[in-house]
């Protein structure tokens, strides 16, 4: 054990070294935050192209999948550019400085301001899409951001910057906007950043999350994930199946909005389970889901060597040789109850997908309760129906902020081309995960709002007004 008169001068060298880039940002920010809503649209413009560039997204994504282990070069190539080109299309035409809104009834002018320096924890999972959307919503809003990024991810992180510095200094923009952790990052720089920045953005562990929240900084966390989807009796099974694999198998299920579970009504459960098959899929048998158990769930918690691997590899760390499974796109086993005594139930975060048999809507329900009771509650959910009150059911009682009807869970969660919802890497899951957001994160969450406000014409009402309605009801 490290005694803490051994840690102090760590702590103390960490808070030195933090304070150093705290107060180069604050120098940049005080002149960026003077910028014009054209000259802040032409940084954010450049800092899209450090990763939208194909040549830089090539080489993050190989870097990335290099020095991380996880996910695939391919599709990580498509996430840093679908996902920083939608973010890009949210922003284009969005105000972010100055009035942003005004209410001639109420009196009040709402002015967009900046937050100041932001400190963004970012994880291993997406080193390059992850923070990429960060520094562009921060630099929206005319603040500085400092990254810190897992260890794993940091190569991709410092490639990162080298690029987004490039395009910085090409449209006459402060470096120092944007920075992160010297290598290595400990949990005392961590930490120190947390504390000294204005704002703390957490994607990854729950650990990070919950050190976000007790930093004392105002912070923006995100919950665990644990995607649970019901096909009832009226879905097109082919259909569902496509979106579901599609959507399962991305980058090696390295997003928090990957389908963990799928429920399906026991009326379609076998041509399910077939279209399943059909896109790639692989059903285990009670024995070799029980030697795959033991891979990945040593001890009760999800092995590392599993995470957002490929079916081979993982088939080789469990010892499961049948060709079927080791040629799969995915592993398919069958569950019947939730919670910690059945693992597969929870997050798993790879080609791992568990299946349910539900007698009935109502039962289906009961299962998806079952599951987010142990993980993933505040998350989200999804449901292949043409059953309106299904979809209502779902939205009105499921604990959860996002409701995904008939789409590719991972693709549609964060935002799609095909949907309202922002594009985001960060997904808030309100007070069911323990979040004090429940939107995906965007860049309004980036900025201070100043309100003017100017008297109107009163408006006050009469005690008749308000409880004339109520003392007649009651005879008070």
């Amino acid at each position: 054990m490290v005694h803490p008169v051994d840690t102090a001068p760590l702590v103390s060298s960490a808070a030195q070294t933090v304070r150093e880039l705290i107060r180069r940002a604050r120098a940049a920010q005080k002149v960026y935050a003077r910028y014009t809503q054209q000259r802040l649209d032409e940084v954010v413009t450049a800092a899209g192209w450090a990763i939208m560039n194909p040549e830089h997204n090539r080489t993050l994504a190989e870097l990335a999948v290099r020095d991380t282990g996880l996910g695939n070069v391919a599709d990580k190539i498509v996430k840093n550019h679908r996902k920083t080109l939608g973010l890009l299309r949210d922003l284009k035409g969005a105000v972010s400085t100055g009035v942003i809104a005004e209410y001639p009834d109420k009196g009040i002018t709402e002015i967009a301001r900046p937050v100041g320096v932001v400190a963004a924890v970012v994880p291993s999972t997406n080193p390059g899409a992850t923070p990429a959307n960060n520094i562009i919503n921060a630099l929206k809003c005319g603040n500085a951001i400092i990254l810190s990024p897992s260890p794993k991810g940091y190569s991709t992180s410092a490639l990162l910057l080298e690029y987004i510095h490039a395009e910085l200094q090409r449209v006459g923009a402060p470096p120092d906007l944007v920075q992160m952790l010297p290598h290595p990052v400990t949990k005392e720089l961590s930490t120190e950043l947390m504390k000294q920045a204005d704002l703390v953005v957490v994607t990854g562990s729950q650990n990070n999350v919950r050190a976000g929240y007790s930093s004392g900084t105002p912070a923006l966390g995100v919950g665990a994930g644990n995607v649970a989807v019901i096909v009832d009796d009226s879905a097109d099974c082919a259909d569902a199946a496509g979106k579901i694999m599609r959507s399962k198998i991305f980058d090696n299920a390295t997003s928090c909005s990957s389908e963990n579970s799928v429920i399906i009504h026991a009326k379609v459960y076998d041509a399910m389970l077939a279209a399943l098959v059909k896109e790639g899929g692989a059903l285990l048998t009670l024995a070799e889901k029980a030697t795959l158990q033991q891979a990945m769930f040593p001890g009760g918690k999800l092995s590392p060597a599993i995470t957002a691997q490929a079916v081979s590899r993982i088939c080789a760390v469990a010892g499961l040789t049948r060709p079927e499974l080791v040629n799969a796109k995915c592993l398919m086993v069958e569950e019947t109850g939730t919670g910690r005594d059945y693992p597969f139930s929870g997050e798993k975060l790879s080609p791992v997908l568990t299946v349910y048999r539900a007698r009935d809507f109502d039962h289906a329900f009961d299962i998806m309760r079952g599951i987010y009771d142990y993980m993933g509650d505040g998350h989200s959910c999804g449901i292949y129906t043409e059953d309106e009150s299904h979809i209502q059911r779902l939205a009105h009682e499921m604990t959860v902020c996002r409701v995904i009807v008939k789409q590719a869970h991972a693709i549609a969660n964060g935002g799609s081309f095909d949907n309202g919802l922002p594009f985001s890497l960060s997904m808030g899951c309100g007070t069911w995960g323990r979040n004090s957001f429940s939107d995906n994160l965007n860049y309004r969450h980036f900025m201070n709002i100043t309100r003017i406000v100017r008297t109107i014409p009163p408006r006050e009402p009469t005690l008749e007004d308000i409880f004339g309605a109520y003392r007649s009801k009651y005879k008070i």
